[in-house]
């Protein structure tokens, strides 16, 4: 089953991870990753690292905002998209990939790569989880469930800096 959590809205992320407590609450094996998120930057890191131990990964350098940084981020995202291979490999049963849109419309992740594990996971009936910005029409098609995230009303746009433990 391939689940997509996208949107303009805050959420998605832990949408995700909620989805992941909930797969390991019913005795489901769960591979969790993170392109563009460095590693220990949000409160959710540290519990799925205790949970996950070696099947969670932030593998990023934090959000792509310059074009010089390009080959940094590209390879950071090609490290991530093996390591998610190797979790399907072994036979995790769940596996989430936070902000792969974001990766995908950055240029990050090209659209064959991800196709990859789109096809291992559907060949091996493993459930994927894909988060983020920006999603593609091709991709909205083979997906079993979406939910759009829209924001009506946030603190940020009165000015209120972001809270630990609630966005990050």
């Amino acid at each position: 089953m391939l689940l997509i959590y996208t949107g303009e809205g805050k959420g998605k992320t832990t949408a995700a991870v909620g989805q992941t407590i909930r797969a390991l609450g019913a005795g489901l094996s769960v591979a969790f990753g993170q392109f563009m998120k460095r590693d220990e930057q949000a409160g959710e890191q540290i519990i799925l690292k205790e949970l996950l131990e070696e099947d969670f990964w932030a593998g990023g350098l934090g959000f792509f905002r310059r074009e010089e940084q390009f080959e940094a981020h590209r390879q950071a995202a090609r490290e991530v998209l093996a390591w998610a291979l190797e979790r399907l490999e072994d036979g995790v049963e769940v596996l989430v990939l936070d902000e792969a849109l974001y990766a995908l419309g950055a240029g990050l992740v090209e659209r064959a790569e991800l196709e990859l594990i789109l096809d291992a996971a559907a060949e091996h009936s493993i459930s994927l989880v894909l988060t983020g910005r920006g999603l593609p029409d091709w991709l909205e098609e083979r997906a079993h469930l979406i939910t759009d995230m829209h924001p009506r009303k946030h603190p940020y746009t009165q000015g209120v800096p972001a809270a630990k433990g609630i966005e990050f």
